[in-house]
């Protein structure tokens, strides 16, 4: 899963530690979420859209396509 957590952190001048502070996690955990090494769990990725004051898909983008269903 693709995110833009850096963008939005960058763009409110946010720092890493800034971001863990607020939602309650560590640096480390927002650095793994930036780099596609750790999905966040629910609760934590609807604190970051809060706390960027937009949807959770605007931030985490799910290029999932579902399979064709087949009548077999």
């Amino acid at each position: 899963m693709n995110n833009r957590l850096r963008i939005l952190r960058a763009e409110t001048g946010l720092s890493q530690g800034d971001l863990a502070k607020l939602l309650g996690v560590s640096r480390q955990t927002i650095n793994a979420v930036e780099t596609d090494k750790y999905d966040p769990s629910l609760p934590l990725a609807l604190r970051m859209a809060k706390v960027f004051g937009v949807p959770v898909d605007a931030i985490f983008l799910d290029d999932w396509t579902p399979p064709e269903h087949r009548n077999d």
